[in-house]
């Protein structure tokens, strides 16, 4: 999904989030937001979403296995040598 929303900023830094976008990601009154700051620009999520977001692009070939099979490939070359 992707949609732009603007919302303006305020006098003293407030910052209005649009309705429809609150609706979409389902954000209640209250519910702590988290301002990531990164080279590209600013991500707006909150602290579940940010995880969700880490956990993928974290995901991948496992290291543990990796580094077994650099192990069992290292000894199958000793034992044929």
């Amino acid at each position: 999904m992707s949609t732009t929303f603007i919302a303006p900023l305020g006098d003293r830094g407030r910052l209005v989030v649009p309705a429809a976008l609150r609706a979409q990601q389902k954000w209640e009154q209250g519910i702590p937001l988290l301002f990531i700051e990164t080279e590209q620009g600013v991500i707006l999520t909150t602290q579940a979403q940010a995880q969700q977001l880490i956990r993928k692009q974290l995901a991948g070939a496992s290291l543990v296995d990796a580094l077994i099979d650099e192990r069992r490939k290292a000894a199958a070359d000793e034992d044929a040598a």
